[in-house]
């Protein structure tokens, strides 16, 4: 997996733990490890557009696309940002972590069957 510039403000080792528990087949394992790494991203990204003014946004995007790696995002972000940030984000990948983790349970719960009643 590939660095992006706000790693360092996301802890999913609780999601990492959850899914590592619930499910056994490495391959499942591995394809739900990248949607939760889509799904972060996505999140990320779209609450970094809802507090950026939309004059920025192309810029931002522009950045990300071609540099996600690098920690100036942040510097830009911070520059064009009111509120912080980094706060911010921390909280809301902390929501949907416990969201993802919730997913991940239920997932993996076994389906009880529709009994029919009987005329």
């Amino acid at each position: 997996m590939s660095k992006i510039f706000y790693d360092h403000l996301i802890d999913l080792t609780d999601v990492e733990k959850a899914v590592k528990k619930h499910i056994k087949n490495p391959e499942a394992r591995e394809e739900i490890y990248h949607l939760i790494d889509e799904i972060v991203h996505h999140r990320v990204v779209g609450c970094i557009l809802d507090n950026l003014p939309e004059h920025h946004h192309e810029e931002f995007i522009d950045h990300v696309t071609k540099r996600p790696h690098d920690e100036g995002i942040l510097e830009f972000l911070r520059e064009r940002v009111v509120n912080d940030l980094e706060t911010f984000l921390k909280e809301e990948v902390y929501l949907l972590s416990a969201e993802l983790m919730a997913l991940v349970s239920e997932g993996t719960r076994p389906v009880k069957k529709l009994q029919s009643k009987k005329n």
